[in-house]
């Protein structure tokens, strides 16, 4: 199969709740095949496994992402061309998105993808970006 969807940093780490949203869990193990992260929520899952002290906890988060054996799409030189363009157009409305969610609307815009979110109102001013939250979503 070939990549639909791109997970953000809240969908690729449900796995790891105590209690995971179902409706989440059922799509991951659905899609699995389609599935795809990039280099930014990568960069993000680093960061918060780095940041804690050496506990189970962590442990269990570096397990879990050497397990983690998705495509890592990167931010290239059209995602780069797109988020500028993009950026600028918001900033003239009087929207600063944050660059590492405008980094990964770049990548699933230039890379005609589904970016599955929990944070919906964080992507929907990028103009042509799919959005999907697969808590509220049935399987498709």
């Amino acid at each position: 199969m070939t990549v639909k969807y791109l997970l953000d940093t809240n969908v690729i780490s449900e796995p790891l709740k105590r209690s995971p949203n179902p409706g989440i869990m059922r799509h991951l193990e659905c899609h699995q095949t389609e599935l795809a992260i990039s280099s930014i929520v990568w960069h993000e899952l680093l960061v918060g496994c780095y940041r804690l002290p050496a506990s189970a906890k962590r442990s269990a988060i570096e397990k879990f992402l050497k397990a983690v054996v998705l495509p890592i799409l990167p931010y290239d030189a059209a995602a780069a061309e797109w988020h500028a363009s993009e950026r600028a157009r918001l900033i003239s409305t009087g929207r600063t998105p944050a660059f590492p969610d405008g980094q990964i609307a770049a990548i699933a815009r230039t890379q005609n993808l589904i970016l599955v979110t929990s944070n919906t109102s964080d992507f929907s001013h990028f103009a042509g970006v799919g959005l999907a939250d697969w808590r509220v979503t049935e399987l498709i």
